[in-house]
């Protein structure tokens, strides 16, 4: 490691260009430029895509000519996909680059659509959606990546975030469009999102960090100038990215043993870990139980649009926030309400099973308490560990990691999301449903721990900056 190159301008994070893109306007927000926004979409649509596949299941999976037995596996064989897509992302971002990645996600998806929509031969429709699975673990790795590194740090927090907001678009988009339409229909339609992202990426550049880290200066100063605006001065951020590179070095797996790896590497884990264990997914399983125990016994459907419609209104609120009140306390402002809403369910769960009787001899109507519980969760997800682990994973890494890293975290993520799903059975089996919940609890209560005492806060830093952050750390050996 070369130590010694690290820039001075760098550590104090006040270069000429983030102020002149981040001054003239309230919130900082007006280094925001057309092309920019453009580019960010092309990542976007990625990402609409990747929450297409999740919520597809839902409206599909009842009209499909599927056993009871072949539908569970068509709605897991996408985890066993984006494993696969989390080590090809993380391969070709670094030799292919950031934008040629996001082109080849749109070969997964599309093939996967395309097995789906066609033909009704059930291994088919399982290696179409082991094909989107891949390209979902694709874009888990390089949609991230690809809009931190393109934009600039007073934004990176908004425009990061709404990588979390276009996927759950997604899911509220293929679930609204679930009430009219037909399955094949409904893959054909996910078929033409990533065509989009194509034209899109036809008058994109690649990022700028990756052009430097490639010996290419003429062609990342043309990708600034392009995202900044002909009008901005490109030179000082430029040299400021530049100068916090060691092209000739190269990343093993050995190093990321070294401290200053070490540590962002726990850090991205731990998130990525926990996001699964707060239960968002057995919570979205449950959502349409608590819906009918709530008194909306035939509004199935309506209930997954419903619980979509609240988590983009409240990812929207989670990217405005995000730059404001910081990472670390939208993380710990949504463990508080998800534990107590997991220990409420639980409760709910508790009293329904033992049927407790009030002094009237009745059984008190507790499906309000289910429901609040369950739309106050969603809120608190959609604010904290829906997008920020995500967003944080792709800021912490040095550049010569960064696609690695990703690669490795993203893995480990659906990996922790396969187990928690495949092992609820026997929770419920041994805990009950209200422990299970209560167990969840738990986990989010110890979430917020490893928050406060692991997570640093990103906010208004570079990408350069973070990383002397914790090389500064590694040097002092705290």
């Amino acid at each position: 490691m070369h130590y010694g190159k690290k820039k001075h301008s760098s550590l104090f994070g006040m270069m000429e260009s983030d102020k002149a893109t981040s001054s003239g306007a309230p919130g900082g927000y007006s280094g925001v430029t057309r092309n920019l926004l453009i580019a960010c979409c092309s990542g976007y649509v990625g990402a609409l895509s990747f929450g297409y596949v999740i919520g597809y299941t839902s409206p599909a999976l009842p009209l499909m000519p599927l056993s009871k037995e072949d539908a569970s596996w068509f709605g897991s064989v996408v985890n066993f996909g984006a494993l696969v897509g989390c080590l090809l992302g993380g391969f070709l971002v670094e030799r292919v680059g950031r934008r040629g990645s996001l082109l080849c996600t749109t070969i997964p998806f599309c093939l996967g659509w395309g097995l789906i929509g066609v033909p009704s031969e059930v291994g088919l429709l399982f290696l179409g959606r082991f094909f989107t699975g891949i390209g979902s673990g694709m874009m888990t790795v390089v949609g991230p990546l690809f809009v931190a590194e393109i934009a600039n740090k007073d934004l990176r927090g908004l425009l990061g975030s709404g990588i979390q907001l276009f996927i759950t678009i997604g899911i509220l988009m293929v679930n609204l469009l679930g009430m009219s339409c037909g399955w094949r229909l409904l893959a054909m339609i996910g078929f033409g999102i990533p065509v989009v992202g194509v034209l899109l990426l036809l008058r994109t550049p690649d990022s700028p960090r990756f052009y430097l880290a490639h010996r290419r200066k003429p062609e990342a100063l043309r990708s600034l100038s392009f995202l900044r605006g002909q009008r901005a001065d490109v030179e000082d951020e430029c040299r400021d990215i530049e100068e916090s590179l060691d092209t000739e070095e190269k990343v093993s797996w050995g190093e990321f043993l070294k401290p200053e790896l070490l540590r962002p590497l726990r850090v991205s884990l731990g998130l990525m870990v926990f996001q699964q264990l707060t239960g968002i997914n057995v919570v979205m399983f449950y959502t349409v139980s608590i819906f009918q125990s709530a008194g909306f016994k035939e509004s199935g459907h309506l209930a997954a649009v419903v619980i979509s419609a609240v988590q983009v209104v409240f990812t929207v609120v989670a990217c405005v926030l995000m730059d404001k009140a910081g990472r670390r306390a939208l993380l710990l402002l949504a463990s508080c309400g998800m534990v107590i809403t997991c220990f409420t369910m639980g409760l709910y769960y508790k009293m329904s099973n033992t049927s407790t009787t009030d002094v009237s001899g009745t059984v008190p109507d507790l499906s309000w308490l289910a429901l609040s519980s369950l739309i106050v969760y969603i809120i608190a997800f959609s604010l904290g560990w829906g997008p920020i682990p995500m967003l944080m994973m792709s800021e912490i890494f040095p550049l010569k990691a960064r696609g690695s890293a990703m690669a490795l975290a993203s893995l480990t993520g659906w990996s922790t999301s396969f187990l928690v799903t495949k092992e609820f059975a026997y929770l419920e089996l041994v805990l009950g449903l209200h422990g299970t919940f209560w167990l969840f609890g738990i986990f989010t209560l110890i979430a917020s721990l490893f928050v406060y005492k692991m997570v640093p806060e990103t906010k208004g830093k570079s990408l350069e900056d973070i990383e002397l952050y914790f090389l500064g750390r590694a040097i002092r050996g705290i």
